[in-house]
């Protein structure tokens, strides 16, 4: 595993959340939190990263991440350059690490990478210059850490800092889900009381990989008496056509609707990372309902990688702190 601090201890890449301990994950949250602000509220800027340029590098598909990353480094007063790279120099044949040392001699500072290829942001971070962070910004099936910490955060803003009286219930595919992966390492980390993984055998990773929830297959079991719903998407693009589940069977055996809903705790909290597939994974009374926090996630996630990059970059800024 890449060595994620920098000598003196302090973050310089976040490729995982696997490394980092409760009160490091807790700071992240302290931070962010700091920089919530309600809707109709002006956005929280400064210049803590003036002098800082980020590139953001995506070679899947994306809008609330990649969005949420370009807000988060523009309100820090960073330069943020959004680079199409698979429409570029990786298309002609040019490596990434070619690609990075291009940019590298540019003076950019951060790169922001989401990529299908398990390893490449590890590889990424473990080739830049000293000076260089690195951060995941969705790893193939393996880690999206900033979607585990602004999920965490939700689930502390709706539920209390304290996770050990928690029951969190995460449904659907988590074999190929690099959420769930995220979730259960920041939600273990901050101690949940009880995690349950519930989906369809073929859609359930291995053991080792969960090895801390309560794995089951019937959603009313799993959501019996919940706390947190956390639904997940079908990712067709990593399935073998012939295992995507048929989207009628799938939502009248795992889907969440409101008689389902209704199993959970009265003041039980819906989450989705989006995209939805609405009447596949959630129906839309569900998503839109007085439950949901869906869209209080969307919120969270710019604070959340606001935090993130204050934490990496701050060390290669010019300007002052503190939001206005």
């Amino acid at each position: 595993m890449t060595n994620q601090r920098r000598t003196d201890g302090s973050l310089r890449h976040l490729i995982t959340l696997e490394s980092l301990s409760r009160s490091e994950i807790t700071q992240l949250l302290d931070q962010a939190q700091h920089f919530v602000r309600p809707l109709g509220a002006p956005a929280p800027t400064n210049r803590a990263l003036r002098g800082v340029t980020i590139g953001n590098l995506f070679t899947e598909p994306s809008t609330r991440t990649r969005v949420s990353f370009e807000l988060a480094g523009r309100r820090l007063g960073a330069e943020v350059i959004n680079l199409e790279v698979q429409l570029s120099s990786r298309a002609k044949g040019e490596s990434m690490l070619d690609t990075i040392h291009t940019l590298e001699a540019l003076h950019f500072d951060v790169f922001v990478i989401r990529d299908s290829e398990p390893g490449v942001v590890a590889t990424v971070a473990a080739n830049v210059a000293p000076h260089v962070s690195v951060l995941s910004a969705g790893e193939a099936h393996l880690s999206h850490p900033t979607q585990g910490l602004l999920d965490a955060l939700t689930v502390r803003q709706c539920k209390g800092e304290r996770f050990d009286n928690l029951c969190i219930a995460i449904v659907g595919d988590l074999r190929h889900s690099r959420v769930a992966r995220s979730a259960y390492e920041v939600f273990t980390a901050l101690g949940v009381g009880e995690l349950r993984l519930i989906a369809p055998h073929g859609l359930m990773p291995e053991a080792a990989e969960f090895p801390l929830g309560r794995r089951l297959s019937s959603p009313e079991e799993g959501l019996r008496d919940a706390d947190v719903i956390m639904m997940l998407r079908l990712q067709k693009e990593r399935m073998a056509a012939a295992d995507i589940p048929d989207g009628a069977d799938y939502f009248a055996r795992f889907g969440l609707d409101l008689p389902r809903l209704r199993l959970a705790k009265p003041d039980a909290i819906v989450m989705h990372p989006q995209p939805m597939n609405r009447g596949i994974e959630i129906d839309t009374a569900v998503a839109d309902g007085p439950q949901s926090v869906i869209r209080q996630q969307v919120r969270n996630g710019v604070a959340v990688r606001m935090a993130v990059l204050d934490a990496v970059a701050r060390p290669r800024a010019a300007g002052p702190a503190g939001p206005r």
